[in-house]
């Protein structure tokens, strides 16, 4: 029981470090709070669902599709509503406040657009059902498939924006905006493409919730919440933390459903995320202010 309880926790972890890098490029970097992230997760939810059932498109292929559809809409939303605010901004906050009023009404567009679309009903598909012998206890395949992509996924987008030079400029950025001018880094250009990388990993992350996960219409406040539970945990703009946190969210949820209470999933999150806050204010791997 213990071996089936922390492999499910790994991949709700996983799955939710994958959602949550997504975020922390886009807040860490462009220094927008996207209240809109989840309801991308589940547009690319209802896409991989579609594919699957009306054209047999497996969701391994369906993220060929939605990766780069994740990445030019989250280019177009930047190059749309997020340029105009970022250029008329006063200071960071002045920014904040703004993106956050223009993406809550971002999020009911998307969301009216998605019921209209698929009704308000409760929408999950089978896919690779069967369980499969792992460690001495059976885990569904489709869970470990979601499981292995959240890790290739997040490992490779680790390793960009560590290994290349594009990574670091984005990097420099989001630790210090103000000075990454002085070595000819393009900080708009760079909060663009942070934006737009965030945008995929949020369908990369909607169609592995597919695979195993119900989903309706109105789903995606919770991806978003969670999402930025994780990034503050994790330290705002760190990678690393979302990793961290997401897989330690991940696994104490399902501890506590698995040995506890199911109810208490909720008060777990928080009060995991309370504990971090008050034991280190700045996140888990986010810098201490002297």
């Amino acid at each position: 029981m213990l071996v089936t309880a922390v492999l499910s926790g790994l991949v709700l972890g996983g799955t939710y470090a994958l959602l949550a890098m997504g975020l922390t490029l886009q807040y860490g970097i462009a220094r927008i709070m996207n209240l809109a992230y989840g309801e991308l997760i589940i547009v690319a939810a209802f896409l991989s669902y579609a594919l699957f059932t009306y054209a047999g498109i497996s969701p391994v292929w369906a993220l060929l599709i939605a990766l780069p559809g994740g990445f030019v809409l989250g280019y177009a939303i930047y190059g749309l509503l997020m340029a105009p605010l970022v250029r008329r901004a006063r200071n960071a906050a002045s920014l904040e406040i703004d993106s956050i009023l223009t993406t809550f009404g971002l999020l009911f567009v998307i969301q009216g657009l998605l019921l209209v679309t698929f009704g308000a009903n409760f929408t999950s598909y089978s896919y690779l059902n069967d369980a499969v012998q792992i460690f001495g206890t059976r885990l569904a395949a489709n869970r470990l498939l979601a499981l292995v992509l959240a890790v290739v996924l997040g490992a490779a987008i680790y390793l960009v924006l560590t290994r290349t030079l594009w990574g670091t400029a984005l990097r420099a950025v989001a630790v210090a905006p103000g000075s990454a001018p002085l070595v000819g880094i393009d900080v708009e250009r760079a909060a663009r493409m942070a934006f737009a990388l965030g945008g995929a990993l949020a369908a990369a992350g909607g169609v592995v919730i597919s695979m195993y996960q119900t989903f309706t219409a109105t789903s995606g406040v919770v991806f978003t919440m969670k999402a930025l539970i994780i990034v503050i945990m994790g330290g705002v703009g760190n990678i690393l933390g979302a990793l961290s946190a997401g897989l330690l969210l991940g696994l104490a949820e399902t501890m506590v459903a698995t040995y506890v209470d199911p109810g208490l999933t909720l008060a777990t999150t928080y009060g995991l995320f309370l504990a971090v806050l008050l034991w280190r204010p700045t996140g888990l791997f986010g810098r201490a202010v002297r």
